[in-house]
């Protein structure tokens, strides 16, 4: 595979596969939680819903860090994970949240050191991590919090025909806002804002050219989010 083609992949397979079960990850290992200790009270909690919680990402971001994560998965009331109104530096477009009452929406929590929470904000240029409350999040193992630190973009809640479009890799339940996937949300966004490349071609020149990318995420429809 090219080098250009790995570029376009990554961007076309956010946010990556995030299991539906806890677990723990370890540099590349991914390992079940009852084979390392972690105290969470130790930690701190970060509500995730794109792809921070992938292992194949925080392995990425936490590469520097010898320790542990614990990952968790959730369910939180009233909100969904919608695309958000920005380019990311590797070419996909992104998620945030925004606020859906009825709906479901599955997410998880990760308990990070203080210094894995600094080297996870240093790759999260586009958003702010915020307090958010009061929620409804129900953790795995039936507790529940209402009030979550995440991180939420910066740019707003991309439109789509004039509303948010949910990203569909992610679970819900009541769903109200269209799903569309990582490629067609990419397509959508090609045919409207350069009907004269490919699809490799406006992908790459996100990546390559950050200025471009700026420039474009200027042009994106949007809508403030609401997380309270």
């Amino acid at each position: 595979m090219s080098e250009g083609s790995e570029v376009v992949e990554r961007a076309m397979r956010y946010p990556y596969a995030v299991p539906a079960r806890a677990f723990v990850q370890r540099g590349h290992e991914t390992l079940d939680p009852g084979e390392i200790e972690i105290d969470p009270q130790l930690r701190t909690t970060l509500l995730v819903y794109g792809s921070n919680g992938s292992p194949e990402v925080l392995a990425r971001k936490l590469a520097l860090s010898a320790d542990p994560v614990l990952v968790e998965p959730a369910w939180l009331h009233d909100f969904d994970v919608v695309y958000s109104a920005h380019i990311s530096p590797y070419g996909a477009i992104p998620a945030t949240l925004q606020r859906s009452p009825g709906t479901t929406v599955r997410v998880a929590v990760i308990h990070l050191t203080a210094d894995q929470l600094r080297l996870v904000s240093a790759t999260e240029p586009n958003y702010d991590l915020v307090s958010v409350g009061p929620v409804a999040c129900e953790l795995s193992g039936g507790e529940t919090t209402s009030q979550v630190s995440v991180y939420l973009s910066r740019h707003g809640c991309l439109l789509v025909d004039d509303a948010e479009a949910a990203l569909v890799a992610v679970p819900a339940r009541d769903r109200r806002f269209a799903e569309l996937s990582e490629p067609q949300i990419l397509e959508r966004l090609r045919a409207e804002l350069c009907p004269e490349e490919s699809i490799d071609a406006f992908v790459l020149s996100n990546v390559t050219d950050p200025g471009l990318a700026q420039q474009r995420t200027t042009r994106l429809p949007r809508r403030p989010l609401r997380p309270r």
